[in-house]
């Protein structure tokens, strides 16, 4: 029969914020003898995560929507360890900290006399902004010593973080205790723990990384779950009875607790008031005989709260604030005269009621008509025409607008009204800082590409991309989302995790890709004429990324040199990324030489991927949008390594790559002018390729954001999205030359 474990890791919980993947992979990059994985996995993201680690963890799978309770119980049920460690998918665990538990925990004595129930460690936090940060546990853990003891000994050890992940429980305590300790409220049952154990030990090492997500990234708060907080440490004070040390600690973390969260809470004033009364019965009912208010201050506070003087409280508190507003106000100083004339501005605009009727639409930092954005105003104007569209655009990029299009340049008095007014913002960036987040207002993030490279706080760690970036400001401006419109289940992963928020995810397609199976066969036709491709002629559209470690566009192709060998009837399609001004590039002396076009003014990009019989890139995003055409695919990565490591990525593109990858130009010239571009190897990778990042784009993307966002429509009630088999995108230049 196999051995028992020692210690069963128990990982529970949805893949939240896209998580899970590292901390999975951090255990099975260090195996264990003695230590079993259990992922008790909610949901089909975090299912996916950890099946990709069988056999070497169990999974079980739960359904969407299961609560952390559910989860420990089914992982708790399956485990056989002697020890159960309970961690959160969203957490993380030090290398080897599995290994210090159990060895530790082995040593412990777990019958007769003396068993030690819980065995607490330290753990480090992390949070957006720093990772690794020591928590304030340790030096309560030193103290303590490692000798086991009886919590009333050492009652202090209430003040550790309520954390299941911080503590070790004995199975059999747990399954004895599992009623009472099976609840979502984690707090809750870490300290039920150790109410409830016989003897508890210490371990002063960090064992456990307890990840704090933005508040502003979890679901609001309710009233229920306010009150639920003064009901938590009133049955924990009812399981103190007559422990009178234990009892005065939880009661000075009871008061502590609940004035915290009624001062920075920012609840709705009615339930502050019932917040604070409940407050102040807790209080005075389990007040210690002979307890003793501390001076000063925090003194005050307490008795206020005693006393149920919320109004009191309040006064107490803005007078504080005050005082610090006068310090921080003459820090501060003065804003400038342009400043206070537009904030002036914009606030009166921002008094006039909303306009049901208004949107406002931007892409690419104003630069004009394009992208995500524009094929949702092309399919508003269509299904909802009583809603009317204002794009921002600069002042050069007026001029090259279709005509007709209602528009506003940045900075301008009439930006600024429309900004206030406007019911709906969308935008593939973000919108400046200043703009307010009006109420009933609706913010339409579209996005402009799958991501392959790190985005948002997960560009932090490299510093080659964080360059420059304010990523407090852009939490503020992410903030602002109601809605993320996504491409596919990877897209809506990694926007959750590099931008949390509360935004709901659109999972939808890309607007902008509906023309990859809307086009027919004259349009193709059209495009490649105004393009001068004559017929029977091969179009290759390369088009290469930025490079943040790269002060401008450095050339990784010779162009002139693969266009002689590709021979008279192939044409190069050459678009520089929109960073570059195509002026003082290097294709400035390549324009129009007959086989090689610089395209990098040419908008829109759609229309030169439908003139393509096949794309060249590195790692552009344009690689996602152009596999919906389900056309060959070449990539270029001669710099895969420095790319990967100064950018970083999300996924291997080398080994999910979505066609043949040459790693220099000779392997690049190798594969056009043989049959590898398009054999059936490499139409094997596009077709998987296409399965995971054409997920969700099928041709009716923009009806649906239109229908969901600005006609409100259930999203149960939206057009389905085909599977990628059934759909049939736009036919290719060969098709629609013969038809």
């Amino acid at each position: 029969m196999p051995e028992t474990p020692d210690l069963s890791v128990i990982v529970h919980g949805p893949n939240v914020q896209d998580h899970l993947p590292t901390l999975l992979d951090t255990l099975d990059a260090h195996p264990l003898t003695g230590v079993e994985v259990i992922v008790a996995a909610v949901g089909d993201w975090a299912r996916e995560a950890a099946e990709r680690h069988t056999p070497a963890f169990t999974v079980l799978p739960l359904p969407d929507g299961a609560g952390d309770a559910a989860a420990r119980a089914a992982g708790a049920a399956r485990a056989s360890g002697r020890w159960l460690h309970f961690v959160h998918a969203k957490d993380g665990l030090p290398p080897g900290a599995p290994r210090t538990i159990a060895e530790h925990a082995a040593t412990l004595p777990g019958t007769g006399d003396g068993t030690v129930d819980v065995l607490l460690f330290d753990h480090v936090r992390s949070t957006w902004r720093a990772s690794g940060l020591p928590s304030p546990d340790g030096p309560r853990l030193a103290r303590a010593g490692r000798a086991d003891l009886a919590l009333d000994d050492r009652a202090a050890l209430l003040g550790l973080t309520p954390l299941l992940g911080n503590r070790a429980v004995r199975a059999g305590f747990w399954r004895a205790h599992e009623r009472l300790l099976t609840t979502d409220d984690e707090p809750f049952a870490a300290y039920a723990a150790l109410l409830l154990a016989d003897r508890v030990a210490c371990l002063p090492h960090p064992a456990y990384e307890e990840r704090r997500l933005r508040p502003e990234s979890l679901p609001p708060v309710t009233p229920k779950q306010r009150y639920a907080l003064v009901e938590r440490y009133e049955t924990l004070l009812d399981l103190a009875a007559g422990r009178p040390a234990v009892h005065t600690v939880l009661y000075d973390l009871m008061v502590r607790d609940c004035l915290r969260t009624f001062t920075r809470a920012g609840m709705p004033d009615d339930v502050a008031r019932e917040f604070f009364h409940r407050a102040s019965l807790a209080a005075r009912r389990h007040r210690p005989e002979g307890h003793r208010r501390p001076a000063g201050l925090e003194g005050v506070r307490r008795s206020l709260l005693e006393q149920d003087a919320r109004a009191e409280y309040r006064v107490l508190q803005a007078a504080n604030r005050t005082r610090r507003g006068v310090r921080s106000a003459a820090r501060t100083g003065r804003h400038r005269a342009g400043t206070r004339l537009r904030a002036l501005q914009y606030r009166r605009a921002l008094a006039e009621p909303v306009d049901p009727h208004l949107a406002v639409f931007s892409a690419y930092w104003a630069r004009g008509v394009a992208c995500n954005p524009a094929a949702i105003a092309a399919k508003l104007a269509e299904l909802a025409p009583s809603v009317h569209p204002v794009w921002v655009v600069t002042a050069p990029g007026a001029a090259l607008l279709p005509p007709g299009t209602d528009h506003v340049v940045p900075g301008t008095r009439r930006y600024w009204e429309v900004l206030a007014r406007a019911k709906y913002l969308v935008n593939n960036v973000n919108f400046p800082d200043a703009v307010v987040k009006r109420p009933g207002t609706v913010h339409v993030q579209t996005h402009h590409g799958t991501p392959l490279k790190r985005m948002g706080l997960d560009q932090m760690p490299y510093p080659a991309a964080a360059r420059g970036l304010d990523f407090q400001a852009l939490l503020e401006r992410v903030d602002k989302w109601d809605y993320s419109v996504s491409a596919n289940s990877h897209s809506t992963r990694m926007w959750q995790r590099a931008y949390p928020s509360r935004h709901t995810s659109l999972d939808h397609g890309y607007p902008r890709n509906d023309v990859y199976y809307t086009a027919g066969a004259a349009e193709v036709r059209a495009v490649r004429e105004r393009l001068g491709i004559a017929p029977g002629h091969r179009a290759v559209l390369y088009a290469p990324t930025h490079r943040d470690y790269e002060a401008g566009w450095t050339p990784r192709l010779d162009l002139a040199a693969l266009a002689d060998r590709l021979g008279e009837e192939t044409i190069l399609l050459v678009r520089a990324h929109y960073f570059y001004e195509t002026a003082t590039s290097p294709l400035a002396g390549l324009r129009r030489t007959g086989r090689i076009i610089d395209v990098s003014s040419y908008d829109p990009v759609e229309e030169l991927c439908l003139a393509a019989d096949a794309l060249v890139t590195d790692y552009s995003s344009i690689m996602f949008d152009y596999a919906n055409l389900d056309r060959p695919i070449v990539i270029h990565a001669d710099d895969w390594e420095t790319y990967r490591t100064t950018r970083g990525v999300y996924f291997d593109l080398m080994a999910e790559a979505p066609g043949p990858v040459a790693r220099d130009q000779a392997e690049l010239t190798e594969i056009l002018t043989t049959d590898a571009w398009r054999d059936e190897r490499a139409a094997k990778a596009r077709a998987a390729f296409r399965r995971r990042f054409c997920e969700y784009d099928d041709g009716r993307a923009a009806e649906r954001v239109v229908r969901r966002v600005f006609l409100g429509e259930d999203e149960r009630t939206l057009p389905p999205v085909l599977p990628v088999e059934e759909r049939t995108p736009a036919p290719s230049p060969e098709e629609a030359t013969t038809s």
